[in-house]
């Protein structure tokens, strides 16, 4: 894989129109009202921050992994192996809520929006399954062509609809465009806490360029480069539209428009300067963005179990690659069947999958803050062991330093707002929450069984033998 293939795998799981259909203007409603441009800068700068640190390890530390490898490296054995499972568990939520989006995505665009048959959504669902499962099946390069196709023309049409507004002046015709929603006064009203937890989970996934590191070419080159480009690109799109879109709602109105209804006021939006058919094409988009982001979380929990089968954790059988395809076949396959099994269960047990999506997204998103900042620790003392490494001091200690402290303050403030997050009741998120602490707890105590029983496998806890 080269810089492109691993930048739109990455993308592709952010899965930008479901930020501009969704989450930008929760950010306007709920969050920091018009100031919700800055948050964007603001989180794409504290990422870019953790990618100084992160980047500069990598160039050190070969092992594949990503959050396993590093926090390993960086806070030890058990440690690394508890950050493993909270990772995994949470790329597979974030992957199984997904699923239930892209089910009713398509159900409603098939429908509802062209009169099509009334299929359950748990078909579609299936269906996905089922393709995602191919693609995931063989070479990782089959899959990266598709992310980019996908990510290509999501990235157009929101581009289309940022010109649009602009060319129209937004809301109030020509010249009527306003830089309010990018004035610092601006970014610290309503609720800026709620504002960054949204923002911070808008990147997640670009940590997941390390973890194509063995697939990759050049990986002390590319994965450095995929990393940066990834955080930047998201953040000037998300920071743009977000500017564009409360132009285009109208700045005397965005709050109110957005807070009443999300997905309303912004397919709202896109209909005014994008047309009928713009919305159409939003609305497909939406599906095959969902789409690539289910294929890029199937292969990013694929490579973590493969992870954890080398290093003798999982069985070793899981550790296969295929000949011919070189992936991770039998993990991958694993993967698939344990999303058939939940979706499944959700069908059986009648769960709604618009509320099974916003949980299982809100606290696997809460998990990822949990990850960065675990790992940011972890390039801080890593850096302390090895104070002979050739690396100018902002990059060793400044920049892991201040990722350190605003990841910490941004963990703080998730935790607080855990509810929110998953849009459910207190006591579910507090079960959740604990559910992801007593996973880090379960793999320490793995480990340290593992140190005394077999220590051979211990050795290898975070590809070490790579």
């Amino acid at each position: 894989m080269g810089v492109f293939d691993i930048v739109f795998s990455v993308l592709a799981f952010n899965a930008p129109m479901s930020v501009f259909v969704g989450f930008i203007t929760v950010i306007v409603g709920f969050g920091n009202g018009i100031g919700a441009p800055l948050v964007f800068i603001a989180t794409g700068a504290l990422m870019l921050l953790f990618a100084v640190g992160f980047t500069t390890m990598s160039r050190d530390l070969p092992n594949p992994g990503a959050f396993y490898a590093y926090i390993t490296a960086g806070l030890g054995r058990p440690v690394g192996l508890g950050g493993s499972f909270v990772a995994l568990v949470s790329y597979v939520f974030i992957l199984v809520g997904g699923y239930c989006f892209g089910g009713i995505s398509w159900q409603s665009l098939i429908h509802d929006r062209f009169g099509g048959p009334d299929i359950p959504w748990w078909i579609y669902t299936l269906a996905t399954i089922v393709v995602v499962s191919m693609l995931g099946y063989f070479h990782i390069n089959l899959s990266a062509k598709v992310l980019m196709i996908f990510m290509i023309l999501e990235t157009v049409v929101m581009v289309a609809y940022d010109v649009a507004v602009m060319a129209r002046g937004g809301e109030g015709g020509a010249v009527a465009l306003s830089f309010a929603p990018l004035n610092p006064a601006n970014a610290f009203g309503g609720s800026i806490g709620l504002a960054v937890i949204f923002g911070v989970v808008c990147f997640s996934g670009f940590e997941a360029t390390a973890v194509f590191r063995e697939e990759a070419r050049s990986p002390e080159k590319t994965v450095p480069r995929a990393t940066y480009a990834a955080i930047i690109f998201l953040m000037v799109l998300y920071a743009l539209t977000a500017w564009a879109m409360i132009n285009g709602i109208g700045l005397e109105n965005a709050v109110k428009a957005s807070a009443a209804d999300p997905t309303g006021a912004a397919f709202a939006t896109a209909e005014m300067y994008l047309s009928k058919i713009g919305v159409d094409v939003v609305n497909l988009l939406l599906c095959t963005s969902i789409f690539a982001a289910n294929l890029a979380a199937h292969n990013v929990s694929t490579r973590y179990i493969y992870s954890l089968s080398v290093d003798r954790i999982f069985p070793s059988f899981l550790s296969s690659v295929h000949k011919r395809q070189q992936s991770p076949h039998r993990a991958s396959i694993l993967i698939s069947i344990v999303t058939v099994i939940s979706i499944a269960a959700c069908v059986v047990l009648n769960g709604n999958p618009g509320t099974l999506y916003a949980t299982l997204v809100g606290i696997g998103g809460y998990a990822l803050i949990l990850l960065l900042l675990l790992t940011s620790i972890g390039v801080v003392v890593y850096f302390r062991r090895k104070p002979g490494l050739k690396a100018r001091i902002f990059k060793t200690v400044v920049a892991p330093l201040l990722a350190v402290l605003g990841l910490a303050v941004a963990f703080v403030i998730a935790t607080q707002n855990v509810d929110v997050m998953i849009g459910g009741s207190v006591a579910l998120a507090i079960a959740l929450v604990v559910l992801f602490f007593a996973l880090l707890v379960a793999g320490i105590v793995v480990a340290v069984i593992l140190r005394k029983t077999r220590p051979d496998v211990y050795a290898r806890i975070g590809r070490q033998d790579v």
